[in-house]
């Protein structure tokens, strides 16, 4: 069994920043691509940025220079670093990481999401 854990979201202003933690728990053989997505009301999920294991990123324009994402592989864990943000930036963020997990046939590779944080930023 493979666990994600977000934490980080909350409430703020307009031009404010928030830090988002999202670590990764159980069986787990190796961690590949690490990224955070979002959705708005009324909207389709999005995604925000991503990180390989090898460290090279992507991150969708509206963010670019803003945002920045990084990974802490010995703890499982990936950040995203959020400045200057702006209202059109409140949403549910999840983080996803794709994990290749031990099983009792030998190992599993999967897609496994966090639970979601509310950010919301006001003007």
């Amino acid at each position: 069994q493979v666990q994600l854990v977000e934490s980080g979201g909350g409430l703020v202003q307009a031009g404010g920043s928030l830090r988002l933690s999202c670590a990764a728990s159980g069986s787990i053989f190796r961690i590949n691509a690490m990224g955070w997505y979002r959705q708005a009301p009324g909207k389709q999920r999005e995604l925000v940025a991503d990180i390989t294991s090898g460290g090279n990123t992507n991150y969708a324009n509206s963010v670019k220079g803003r945002f920045t994402i990084s990974r802490d592989s010995a703890k499982n864990t990936v950040y995203l670093q959020m400045n200057s943000l702006k209202p059109e930036d409140t949403a549910v963020y999840y983080c996803n990481q794709r994990i290749v997990s031990y099983t009792l046939g030998g190992t599993s590779y999967n897609d496994y999401w966090g639970q979601g944080t509310q950010v919301t930023v006001s003007s």
